[in-house]
């Protein structure tokens, strides 16, 4: 045999889309199942030309899933990003737009039981060792990707996808801020670092000289800007308890700048050397509670009413629209508590079949 077929769906969850495979069809070995998922995305390779990958790391992304042996959870969820222009594989950090496909994914499988009307999916997220309960649209008792909820980033309507945090402030850097105050100074520059999902610098666009409202290809552009980002991710990244980050994708460097568009901050994210065309699902949730938390970087530039605690929708903006994030949090001795994040995405399932690597014993000579 030439090649090795390996089931897989495709589904576009959120604004990123995603290969999802069932843990039992790849290798128990972690070295062997990167490999194989290289393969089948066509990295490295910037083109991925001779992979399914969509040269580009917000289509170039992998979720495995497992029924999960634990008595409150229905699967496990582990992400991984493969890089289009290098070697890796990297599960270094948790993504929640591909966890809107988890769901559906998890359902079509024959994972979760369908219910009448919606289907509560609860997912451990294995990346980050935390839980999140994901509702999907199941009238008739199969899911139905068709509806009236629109978000910014994707074309046209589909049915709402409902995603609950439960516990995920610290997941990564072990605190919800991690160096323990609302505002440090790096590399001469005034940020805040956060860890709500997802491990965040949150800098005022004009601290590093731009105004936060360029389009994403324009910061990429700029030299000295990407320069300067990622001196300060590095020196955040061994505050938050990271450690070396050269080779990671975390923290993420969210500039922020006061909103246009009757959100609540308005906001341009590099993922870390690339700028998003939107903005991560958990990046949204950190950038949201930080915005929140009294003294930093983000409250100071938010345009909301106040501070601290108590249940409210925030409206992130960012280059292609806006998300939507609801936070719950109370303040006490210890410093502020996130009781809940939620929000709404959307998902469609794109293909399902098999996908096809090369069998490394190569043909047999003729």
């Amino acid at each position: 045999m030439e090649q090795i077929p390996i089931p897989c769906s495709v589904l576009r969850g959120g604004t990123s889309k995603g290969f999802y495979f069932l843990s039992e069809h790849l290798p128990t070995d972690k070295a062997l199942r990167d490999a194989q998922l290289m393969a089948a995305l066509g990295s490295p390779d910037p083109r991925q030309i001779d992979g399914m990958g969509g040269a580009h790391p917000l289509t170039s992304k992998v979720a495995v899933i497992s029924r999960s042996s634990r008595a409150d959870i229905d699967v496990d969820y582990l992400f991984l990003q493969v890089w289009p222009d290098r070697a890796e594989a990297s599960d270094s950090q948790n993504c929640g737009n591909i966890l809107a496909g988890v769901g559906p994914f998890a359902i079509e499988r024959g994972l979760v039981p369908a219910q009448a009307g919606t289907t509560a999916v609860r997912v451990w997220m294995q990346n980050t060792q935390t839980r999140a309960v994901v509702h999907v649209h199941t009238p008739e008792g199969r899911v139905s990707y068709f509806g009236a909820a629109q978000i910014d980033g994707v074309p046209g309507t589909h049915a709402p996808i409902f995603i609950d945090f439960l516990d995920i402030a610290g997941s990564t850097c072990g605190a919800l801020l991690p160096t323990g105050q609302p505002v440090d100074v790096v590399e001469g520059i005034p940020v805040t670092c956060i860890d709500n999902g997802m491990p965040v610098v949150c800098i005022a666009a004009s601290a590093v000289g731009v105004t936060g409202y360029e389009r994403p290809r324009q910061l990429e552009d700029s030299a000295a800007l990407t320069a300067q980002v990622e001196k300060i991710r590095l020196s955040a990244a061994r505050l938050m308890k990271l450690g070396d980050v050269t080779d990671t994708t975390i923290p993420k460097m969210c500039l922020v700048s006061e909103p246009i568009n009757g959100g609540a901050i308005n906001t341009r994210t590099f993922i870390p050397h690339r700028v998003h065309e939107a903005i991560g699902v958990l990046g949204a949730v950190s950038v949201a509670t930080a915005c929140v938390i009294d003294g930093s970087v983000a409250a100071n530039t938010a345009r909301i009413d106040g501070v601290g605690d108590g249940r409210r929708e925030l409206q992130i903006e960012h280059p292609t629209g806006h998300f939507n994030v609801m936070i719950d949090v109370t303040s006490g001795t210890g410093g502020v508590v996130v009781n809940r994040a939620s929000l709404q995405r959307t998902a469609r399932l794109l293909m399902r079949g098999e996908i096809l690597i090369p069998d490394p014993r190569g043909a047999a000579p003729a």
